[in-house]
């Protein structure tokens, strides 16, 4: 396995596919080979702040100064974003066709065996969790391995791959991280896993109640979104849906718990009360 570098240009690609496709398009990645690759996404570029960040799996092992998992709990592709996107080597190519969540990089979940919220306070119900959601639970519902990835980048050599693929699971057994991450032998896993009981967590997929629905009628405890795609603080809301993506940014670390907002004024970004 190609050893983790820091000085050694590496490319990402954070944008959504439609993007790519245009600089694609555009011939901006024609120049760039997939040996001697750039950094950072086309936009950001190293300026990027998930470069580096827990969600940025590159090197995860040598940056947090250990080397004893260094290959072996999980493949380290050595591209940052093909843990969630799609490699532009495949732009194209339809996830969902490999087994795939629509638009992403990782295989969709078993989504029917999610207890979902459940409320006759609420404004509309909560289904099967959206593409956008599912991403996030493919890691966080503790069920798959964090580098179950539909495509591969097309430089990882497979034949090297000594990873043993675990999960973000507490439980103690050789394919979950919870066999060490117990709280005694490293810090505790269980916290980052959310389980397939979503029950007791804000309701995903689901119609945003602030919503008019252009027919001038809203429930009046919350607040109507400051533009289409959410608010002005960062809160944002997918197709007037209410996502995981909706109050946490992956690609923003600089919050606890990647909030897009403050933890004391989130919540009242939507709720007036």
């Amino acid at each position: 396995m190609k050893a983790f570098k820091p000085n050694k240009p590496r490319y990402t690609y954070y944008t959504v596919l439609p993007v790519i496709t245009g600089l694609l398009i555009g011939g901006i990645w024609a120049s760039v080979t997939f040996a001697e690759a750039i950094i950072g996404d086309p936009v950001l570029g190293a300026n990027d702040p998930i470069l580096g960040s827990k969600h940025d799996f590159t090197g995860l092992n040598q940056r947090a100064g250990v080397t004893a998992m260094a290959g072996v709990a999980f493949s380290d592709y050595g591209y940052s974003c093909v843990y969630c996107h799609v490699p532009p080597e495949e732009t194209g190519a339809n996830p969902a066709d490999f087994g795939g969540i629509t638009d992403w990089n990782r295989f969709e979940p078993a989504t029917e065996s999610y207890k979902l919220y459940r409320s006759q306070s609420l404004d509309s119900t909560t289904g099967k969790p959206n593409p956008i959601s599912m991403l996030c639970l493919s890691c966080h519902d503790g069920t798959m391995a964090v580098d179950m990835v539909v495509f591969k980048p097309a430089t990882f050599d497979t034949t090297t791959d000594k990873a043993m693929h675990m999960r973000i699971n507490p439980s103690d057994d050789i394919e979950s991280c919870g066999k060490c991450h117990n709280g005694q032998i490293a810090h505790d896993i269980s916290v980052k896993m959310i389980g397939t009981d979503l029950s007791n967590d804000h309701p995903i997929s689901m119609r945003y109640a602030g919503l008019d629905e252009g027919r001038g009628v809203r429930d009046i405890d919350f607040r109507p979104p400051d533009h289409a795609a959410g608010f002005d603080n960062g809160v944002k809301l997918y197709n007037g849906n209410v996502e995981c993506a909706t109050c946490h940014n992956v690609h923003n670390p600089t919050n606890e718990l990647l909030l897009r907002a403050e933890a004391e004024t989130l919540c009242f970004t939507c709720h007036l009360k």
